[in-house]
């Protein structure tokens, strides 16, 4: 691969994740001032895994087989942007939760296509790939690092113009895909099959009974990892923990951290222990968020960040190695997509919609009163705002401390421990199940592999 098309790669894994990292984990911190409430939150991220679910269909039917894989990423890409603007549209005027949501779904639609149009589209232009790829990938980490550090330097970790910058790096990067390399669609003159596009056809690895184990533990894993998105950072920021975005970006840090050391942990590790090490992980975070929430102890929510390294990597990429490597060298394509369709599709989706009920559940009437009452200070704001006029700066900014300090004082409320005490309690049983069920346990001969989608 010639140096060119490495940092034209480069570029486009890079803007790719990127966008996500703009809006993804902080969001709730501005929707909450809008009316989004608990259940809305849950349905805020359950559109992404539908999306997940759906997207093969997209990819199978039109993407792989009738047009070249740059355009369909530009035009994906292009149309995302432009519902991310109509979703911040429809937050300027006030528009009710499920609405927003519904034209988050329709991004997300177009959106989650693209994180394996990247992968195909940068794989084809390598010679190496296996060696080649995980150096690509890493831009799109650090792609999702920037977007939390713009963020935090902005201050716009609590504001709309998050999605303003999702929004105008989609069209960006957009324009950009219509200059990569040509890449041909990969399954032009080949019959459509949904079982394939799903990955439904790997479904015989599940009579081995490790490979059972592993897929299951995987799914059940991926409920509590989205109440990690879903409320991780409104977390961190009821305990007064400054920069916001710029903190959660650590978990991005470590995750490259720990991505270079794998090589290392698999020597001695092996599958099993690796795995069960990145259960652990979990474990340990979801302790640490509901120990230290209520009390407000700042190591503990860090560190707890930080293990986001420790919980992706010798998770989610041990398990894509170890997926790659029981399964049939020509079934090794649909393995993974049937591990994506369970973990990042049903694991995700089902987390989400659990997250939001339990966090519904121990949010008490206070905090969603004081909760309507940012609303309507919000409101307040907003049409002094439109008026223009200079006079009214100090009226503006006494609202928008009251404001604030009133978020802040609603987030406090709700209770913490018992929200991250349940996923703790859920991962903990999960590792448990899993040590005692999975028998692969010898060490990996081959070194981490291309990581998928997440970050």
């Amino acid at each position: 691969m010639s140096f060119l098309n490495f940092v034209r790669l480069s570029v486009m894994m890079f803007v790719q994740f990127f966008i996500w990292g703009a809006w993804y984990v902080t969001a709730p911190s501005y929707l909450g001032q809008i009316g989004f409430g608990s259940t809305d939150f849950g349905w805020t991220y359950s559109v992404g895994p539908i999306a997940g679910i759906i997207s093969p269909f997209i990819l199978g039917l039109i993407a792989d087989r009738y047009f070249s894989t740059e355009r369909v990423l530009g035009l994906m890409h292009i149309l995302g942007g432009l519902a991310m603007l109509g979703a911040a549209y429809l937050m300027r005027q006030g528009s009710a939760p499920w609405m927003i949501n519904t034209v988050f779904f329709a991004h997300m639609l177009c959106f989650y296509p693209t994180l394996s149009l990247t992968n195909t589209l940068a794989m084809h232009n390598m010679t190496d790939p296996e060696k080649q790829f995980p150096v690509i990938r890493v831009s799109g980490t650090i792609g999702w690092i920037i977007a939390g550090l713009v963020l935090g330097y902005y201050s716009w970790g609590a504001t709309i113009d998050m999605f303003y910058l999702a929004a105008g790096a989609a069209i960006l990067l957009g324009f950009y895909s219509f200059t990569l390399p040509h890449t041909p669609p990969p399954a032009a003159g080949k019959q459509f099959s949904a079982k394939e596009s799903l990955g439904l056809n790997a479904l015989f690895l599940l009579k081995k009974p490790s490979y059972l184990t592993f897929i299951v533990s995987s799914l059940l894993i991926c409920i509590p990892l989205a109440f990690y998105y879903q409320m991780a950072a409104r977390t961190i920021e009821q305990a007064g923990i400054a920069n916001v975005p710029q903190t959660m970006s650590y978990g991005q840090v470590s995750e490259i951290c720990f991505m270079l050391l794998m090589p290392l942990f698999f020597g001695f590790l092996g599958v099993k222990w690796m795995l069960a090490v990145g259960m652990l992980a979990w474990v340990l975070r979801y302790g640490l968020f509901s120990v230290g929430a209520p009390d407000q102890v700042t190591w503990m929510l860090l560190s707890g960040v930080i293990l986001h390294g420790i919980c992706y990597d010798f998770f989610f990429v041990t398990g894509q190695i170890y997926t790659d490597k029981v399964a049939p060298k020509e079934m090794r394509g649909q393995a993974q997509g049937l591990l994506v369709l369970f973990t990042l599709g049903i694991g995700m989706l089902v987390g989400a919609q659990i997250g939001g009920r339990v966090e519904k559940f121990y949010t008490p009437a206070e905090s969603v009163q004081l909760s309507g009452q940012v609303e309507q200070l919000s409101n307040e704001i907003k049409a002094l705002d439109e008026r223009n006029d200079s006079g009214l700066a100090g009226q503006i900014a006494s609202l928008t401390q009251e404001k604030e300090a009133k978020r802040i004082q609603a987030m406090q409320m709700i209770q913490w421990r018992q929200i991250w005490l349940l996923p703790c309690i859920g991962a903990a049983v999960i590792l448990v199940v899993f040590v005692f069920l999975f028998r692969h346990d010898s060490p990996a001969k081959q070194e981490p592999g291309k990581p998928q989608s997440a970050a």
